[in-house]
């Protein structure tokens, strides 16, 4: 199987180790990952903010780019459920790649078959839920399955676990005080787990739930479901 890493503009930029972790992890389990440099944007900001007509090339590209591969891999929930949901509506002709896109924990579950990745993580961790996950992809129980055989990790569960953490791209921009409102009171619910960690499947929401929690008392450390399910004895992700 030819698996492309689809490392996403966000991770790229500001949380690239998540990208490594999916490579490292993958790599352990037996399989070849490639990176195809000339992968760029999925579209998602720009057809959320209303630049549909200019998102119509940014697919085509994404369609060519990772149409050698047999999976398409992604540690984005968000940019997963952008390009199976919206990218074949948008043009046709992109349904077929668009199909062989996966989250990294429904690659894991659906695809290999697998729920122990022969990960150690000696930790106090809750687990987040993100809206994409949750909604459009569906991805259900199988982060969860994937956390609870993680070697040393105590999995607590969040209250209101379902709830909406605030970010949603542009609406945190666009209403600021209703973001950090929803922001808080996740906060809040972390905070109650008494977890060391929290995780989730989309760095963009746990750069904002991080974001208050670092703000306002004792550092609950955000971190990616990739980066822990890479991590091990021999080389541990703290």
């Amino acid at each position: 199987m030819r698996i492309a890493l689809f490392v996403t503009c966000l991770n790229d930029t500001m949380f690239p180790d998540t990208g490594k972790a999916v490579v490292r992890l993958l790599r352990r389990l037996g399989h070849e990952v490639e990176f195809p440099a000339a992968q760029t944007c999925c579209g998602q900001m720009h057809f959320n903010t209303g630049y549909r007509k200019q998102v119509t090339p940014m697919v085509r590209s994404f369609a060519e780019t990772f149409a050698p591969y047999d999976a398409v891999v992604t540690p984005s929930a968000s940019c997963a459920a952008m390009v199976r949901d919206w990218h074949p509506r948008i043009d046709s002709g992109a349904a077929p790649v668009a199909s062989n896109v996966y989250e990294l924990a429904e690659f894991l579950v659906d695809v290999l078959g697998v729920t122990d990745v022969g990960a150690y993580y000696p930790h106090r961790v809750t687990y987040h839920p993100t809206c994409h996950s949750l909604r459009m992809l569906k991805i259900g129980d199988r982060p969860l399955q994937l956390l609870r055989a993680v070697r040393g990790l105590e999995l607590v569960e969040l209250p209101d676990a379902t709830e909406c953490c605030g970010f949603g791209g542009t609406f945190a921009l666009k209403n600021s005080e209703v973001s950090a409102a929803m922001g808080a009171d996740k906060v809040a619910c972390v905070r109650a787990t008494g977890a060391e960690a929290l995780c989730a499947a989309d760095n963009s929401c746990l750069m904002h739930i991080g974001g208050i929690l670092t703000r306002t008392g004792p550092d609950v450390r955000t971190v990616h479901l990739a980066e822990i399910l890479a991590s091990t004895e021999e080389d541990p992700h703290e």
